[in-house]
């Protein structure tokens, strides 16, 4: 898959992709703003083992954001189960270089339609960390609305955070 946005080009993950991974993934502010699973210090060898799922896009889709040939940034759209089987979550990361260009907003704005035709969900959701205004603002600029707070929901290197939850809808709701 291939999507072309102004800033960038959003693809899918190849082995050939491990060192730029490693190499702009392996920032501690990026990693303070993302789950745990997202390490610090990031190897190659999580960069292998990241691209060995992102490839298997039978359930997910993750994509590479590429910048002048290379592998900068990630996004994805990860179908959440159960109950909330109709609903998934959209995150990003870009390596801090190309931080304030737009590439993320553009690449969510250009992600949305893709998820809502690929998946059979109703809901798009993100969970923003407290202390990441930047992302916040990129999901307001690509329509989605500022739901709920989950107050100290998150506890990341020790600290708790609330978590910001912004929502899009599919069809005539869209950013309601």
């Amino acid at each position: 898959m291939q999507i072309v946005t102004p800033g960038s080009v959003l693809r899918t993950w190849t082995p050939d992709d491990a060192g730029a991974l490693a190499r702009h993934a392996n920032n501690p502010r990026i990693a303070a703003t993302m789950r745990d699973r997202f390490p610090y210090p990031y190897t190659p060898a999580d960069a292998r083992r990241f691209i060995e799922t992102a490839m298997d896009t039978t359930s997910h889709l993750y994509l590479a954001i590429e910048v002048c040939g290379e592998a900068v940034g990630g996004i994805g759209v990860q179908p959440l189960d159960d109950v909330k089987h109709r609903t998934a979550e959209i995150g990003y990361w870009l390596s801090e270089p190309f931080w304030g260009r737009g590439i993320v907003t553009d690449a969510v704005r250009s992600l949305v339609p893709v998820a809502f035709e690929r998946f059979d969900i109703v809901r798009l959701e993100a969970g923003v960390f407290s202390n990441n205004p930047a992302s916040m603002h990129v999901l307001e600029k690509c329509g989605f609305t500022r739901e709920a707070v989950h107050r100290m929901a998150i506890t990341k290197n020790g600290a708790a955070f609330d978590e910001v939850v912004y929502v899009r809808f599919a069809g005539k709701d869209a950013g309601r």
